[in-house]
C-alpha cells in the first residue's frame, strides 16, 4: 500500500462539545458553560483546545434551546471565529447526543466532550484521536484516591449501610473526551433510553461493543460549582 492510500484512510475527525446543561449548582444567573474562565467563556477555552490539538476538526457545540442565541452573540463580540455545527440539547443528556451524532457520518471518529472541561489538554487529545484510529471506543480514566464510604440517610444524618465496603483498588473515575468510531456509537444511540446511562461508554457497553480505558488527566476537572471554578482559575494561571 502507498504512503498516500495509506493516509487516505485516516478517519475525519468529529467533537461533540456537550454544552447544553442549565448549571443550576453554580448558582449563577447563566449556565456554568457562559461563565468567564480567567477572560473567556468556559466553553469558548474547551473548543479552543480541541481546535489546538486538531486543526481540522469539526465542531458540534450542544446547547441549551434558549441560549442559542446569546452564544452566538457572545461569538460575534469576542471575535471567537470557530466554524460549529450548533445542535439543541435534548430532554436529559442521552438525547442530546444522539441529536448530536445525526450530523457526523459514518467513517469517522467521533470525540463527545464535556464543555465544562476546559483544562483537558491538546497533548492528551491527539494522543487519544491518535489512537482510536484502530480502537472502537476509548475512554480515559482516574483511579480513585479517596476512601469510599457506603452510607444511607436516616433523617438528617448518614450511617453506614451494614456488611457493605467498597475495594477503592478496583474504582476509577470515567473522564472525557471520550472517542467512538462513529457507526459504533451511532448504532448504540440507536437504543432505548435508560436511566443507567451516565455517559457514551455505557451506552456504547450496553449494546455490545468493547471499550478500551486509558490514564486520563488528572488536571482535567468538570466545572460544576464555584469551587471548582477556584480551581480551573488557579490551573490556568499556573500555565498561562
Amino acid at each position: 500500500m502507498s504512503e498516500n492510500s495509506g493516509m487516505s484512510m485516516e478517519r475525519k475527525r468529529y467533537v461533540i462539545i456537550m454544552a447544553a446543561g442549565s448549571g443550576t449548582r453554580m448558582g449563577e444567573r447563566l449556565p456554568k458553560q457562559f461563565l468567564e474562565l480567567s477572560g473567556k467563556a468556559i466553553l469558548q477555552r474547551t473548543i479552543e483546545v480541541f481546535v489546538e490539538a486538531c486543526p481540522e476538526i469539526t465542531v458540534i457545540t450542544v446547547l441549551p434551546e434558549d441560549h442559542v442565541g446569546y452564544w452566538k452573540d457572545y461569538c460575534y463580540k469576542h471575535n471567537f471565529i470557530c466554524p460549529q455545527i450548533i445542535v439543541k440539547g435534548g430532554i436529559t443528556r442521552f438525547h442530546s447526543v444522539r441529536n448530536a451524532l445525526a450530523k457526523v457520518p459514518d467513517g469517522a471518529l467521533v470525540a463527545v466532550h464535556d464543555g465544562v472541561r476546559p483544562l483537558v489538554t491538546p497533548k492528551f487529545i491527539a494522543e487519544m484521536f491518535d489512537a482510536a484510529e484502530n480502537l472502537p471506543g476509548l475512554v480515559p480514566v482516574i483511579p480513585c484516591v479517596d476512601t469510599l464510604k457506603v452510607l444511607e440517610r436516616k433523617g438528617d444524618a448518614l450511617v453506614p449501610v451494614p456488611g457493605s465496603s467498597v475495594d477503592r483498588s478496583v474504582l476509577f473515575g470515567a473522564q472525557t473526551p471520550q472517542i467512538f468510531h462513529s457507526e459504533i456509537i451511532k448504532e448504540a444511540y440507536g437504543q432505548a433510553y435508560d436511566t443507567m446511562f451516565t455517559d457514551d461508554a455505557s451506552v456504547v457497553e450496553k449494546n455490545g461493543k468493547p471499550l478500551t480505558y486509558v490514564p486520563g488527566e488528572r488536571l482535567n476537572i468538570k466545572i460544576t460549582t464555584k469551587d471548582d471554578l477556584i480551581i480551573a482559575k488557579a490551573v490556568l494561571s499556573s500555565l498561562l
